[in-house]
Formats: C-alpha cells, structure tokens, sequence
C-alpha cells in the first residue's frame, strides 16, 4: 500500500488542509481530506479495467466549507434530522440550532463536516480524530470522535467510527459520499440498480421527519429488495417521493444487530459494470439521490453537477432518534465506547 500526503489548502481559521492518497498495488486508489474526515475521491476500474473516479466531489478544497450536500464528509453530533433542533435527555431540554426548515439537520451548521480534523497515518489507511466542546452546536458532554479509514489491495474502503464522552450525549455519525459507478461527472444515477436488504422504511412527514413505526416497503415505490434502477418509480404518484423530489428516506436494515455486520445492499452500473456492496454494523440507512444537487459548487474537472448524478448511501441510525423512545439507542454515557463499522466494497460483474 503506497501511502502519500499533501498539502491541499488552508482552511479560513488557517489550519493546513491535507489530502491523502492510499493506492494498492493494482493502481486502485482513494483520497480522503482532514475536512470533515472527507472522502474526496474512489478511483476504481470498470469491466474492461479502465479506471475512474466513482465519488463526486470539489475543484476547490475550500468548496467543502458550508457545502448544502456534505459532500463526502463524515457529519455530526447528530447525522440527519432531530425535530425541532429539540431533545431532552435526563429531564434537560436541548436547544439545537435549525438549519433544515424548521429542524436540525447534520449537527448544525457548524456541525462535524465543517471542521478541519486532526490526522495521523497508520499502515494500510489514515485515521481522523475531532474533538468536540461541551455544548458545541447545543450538545451535552465533551465528545473524542475517531474515523479510521483503510483501503484494502481488494479494493475495499473500510471506516470504522469510534467515539467517547465525558456526559451523557446523543450520537448519529455516517459518511455522506455521492457515487456514481460511470464515473463522477458522467451523467446522472437513474439508470444504476439499486438492491437494499431492508423489507421496511420510515415513513416522514412533510419536513422529513420520521412518523414512527416502519412500514414494509412491499407494493410501493420504496421496495428495492428486489435490484431494480433507481430512476423506475422516482417519479410515482407516492407521497413519500413528492416530499423530497426523489429518495431522502431511511431503511430498516433486516437482519440488524448492534455490532454485528450486516449486508446494506448493492449498487450497480450496467454501463460500466462496476458494483459498490456495502456492510455495515448500522441499524438503518438513508438513500438520498442528490435530488438537489444543482447549484453546488463546482466539481472536478470544472464539471457543474445537475440533480441526480450521485447517490449517498448513509448507514446510520434512524433519524430524530433523541425523540423517539422506540428507535435504536442514540445515547452515549461516561465509560462507553461508540463504535460502527462501514465497508464499501468495489468490484465488477
């Protein structure tokens, strides 16, 4: 594994922006930035063995400063949405800031994906670490957050997310890279197959909140147990896919078990045959077609990116889950060790 670093920029407050590139032998590579411990690009080969890069992302490091798509960036304290910016722990209501209509989304506006992440090397990858202040965007307790990368000669991109706080806390961290398996740049994703192994989804209201209870995905639009393209029911007459102009929503991963890895599901592009699975030890997983992806700032190559040309595959927990009783634990006490695990797995068929 050739490991090498560079300096990429430097961030508003002056702090050095790094890129890293991990290669494997076959030439496989991967670029990550201390930006929100960032994946910046995939380059992977097709089935004639031609490589590209699948992940979109930015001409500019400084684009990934208070980008709207998050784009490649690990967010936090909170990834997705909590109703209201509200949530009560041990009796204590707290106050998040809005930034997502009238909820908090993303950890804020200064949430985990703006900051500039400290960054060590380690053999076969390079480790991130952010430490959070108590009450930083309204959260309790001072939280050490580790994303740990490494990139396999298989061609397998690994993170592995660990944290630890000295209070009482909600935790929600993902990573929210956009993959397109034609290569970023190379028109939109409606035409890839979709496959995820959830048999139910989290139905939202109007503001993309979650209702509560899961319903089966069977006979509606949601249903993707069975691979089918993405770009097939977007458009149906389903109140679900009105509200976010296209996939924003959360699956139940079937199967799930806290610390276990579990199969997420697969994504894959007739055209070029490259396939993403993705593992993960997550309890759900937000699929958001980059239906409002138009108007980011400017992508590799100077390329302007148009609605739907990426997706973003998030394992996580369910959203608003610091309101919800019922949905998987959020809490993180004093002593514990927060730790998830993401595996996204390239090849060709």
């Amino acid at each position: 594994m050739k490991l090498t670093k560079e300096l990429w920029g430097t961030s508003p407050c002056g702090k050095e922006i790094l890129l890293y590139t991990l290669e494997n032998e076959s030439g496989a590579y991967v670029q990550l930035t201390n930006i929100g411990a960032g994946i910046v690009s995939v380059v992977v080969p097709d089935k004639d063995g031609v490589l590209a890069d699948v992940a979109l992302g930015y001409a500019e490091a400084a684009s990934y400063f208070g980008d709207g798509p998050c784009m490649g960036k690990i967010p936090g304290r909170y990834a997705n949405r909590v109703a209201l910016g509200k949530f009560t722990l041990d009796e204590v209501e707290y106050t998040l800031p809005v930034n997502n209509g009238p909820n908090h989304l993303h950890g804020g506006p200064e949430g985990f994906q703006n900051k500039v992440w400290e960054s060590r090397e380690h053999e076969g990858g390079v480790e991130f670490l952010y430490y959070s202040e108590d009450g930083e965007q309204g959260y309790p307790g001072a939280l050490k957050t580790v994303a740990r990368y490494e990139w396999t000669e298989e061609n397998e991109l690994r993170l592995t997310l660990t944290a630890e706080s000295d209070a009482p806390t909600v935790l929600n961290l993902t990573n929210h890279a956009y993959f397109n398996l034609n290569g970023e740049g190379n028109g939109n994703i409606l035409g890839h197959t979709l496959m995820l192994n959830a048999s139910e989804y989290l139905p939202t209201d109007a503001t993309q909140i979650p209702l509560g209870e899961s319903e089966p995905v069977a006979g509606t639009p949601m249903d993707f147990v069975n691979p089918k393209p993405i770009g097939q029911d977007i458009n149906a007459d389903f109140e679900a896919l009105k509200i976010g102009k296209g996939y924003d929503h959360c699956w139940v991963i079937d199967g799930a078990e806290p610390g276990q890895l579990q199969l997420c599901g697969e994504l894959y592009a007739p055209e070029s045959g490259r396939l993403l699975t993705i593992y993960t030890t997550q309890p759900g997983v937000q699929v958001y077609t980059g239906n409002w992806l138009t108007g980011s700032p400017a992508g590799k190559n100077g390329h302007d990116y148009q609605d739907y040309e990426g997706v973003a595959i998030e394992c996580q927990n369910y959203p608003d889950a610091p309101n919800k009783e019922d949905y998987p634990d959020c809490l993180l006490c004093p002593g514990e060790v927060y730790e998830e695990a993401i595996i996204f797995a390239f090849s060709v068929r």
